[in-house]
């Protein structure tokens, strides 16, 4: 794909091609890094018992969340492997970088685990 400010690459938009690269990236995640398949794994039976005994709106922010700490889990596994690439000796400013990235997961994963444990907790209580 051509890059408008670089003017390098291949002239033209392709959403194919550009849904296809989103596609094999998330592929790429869930299969070879533990951590983005692990949350995924662990949200889709709670998202699916949202859709079937919440309401809506519970079901839009559980899958928001998990979203947005998959998304996390990609920029900091990708900003990792970019440092390494980089740089693959220690270096003290690569590890504050790194920390950084992991801090952001971090928060997403507070947000996520305590929508999670909301969601679990309401079905719970509405069954017992």
């Amino acid at each position: 794909m051509r890059n408008k400010f670089l003017g390098t690459g291949d002239p033209g938009y392709h959403p194919w091609r550009k849904l296809a690269t989103v596609v094999s990236g998330l592929r790429y995640a869930v299969i070879y890094d533990f951590s983005v398949a692990w949350k995924l794994i662990a949200s889709i039976p709670v998202l699916v018992a949202t859709l079937l005994l919440r309401d809506w709106l519970d079901s839009l922010l559980l899958l928001v969340v998990t979203v947005f700490v998959l998304v996390a889990e990609m920029f900091n596994s990708a900003i990792e492997a970019l440092c390494d690439f980089v740089e693959p000796r220690y270096s003290e400013k690569i590890a504050v970088i790194k920390d950084i990235a992991a801090a952001a997961v971090g928060l997403a994963m507070l947000a996520w685990l305590l929508v999670l444990g909301f969601e679990v907790e309401a079905m719970l209580a509405g069954a017992g």
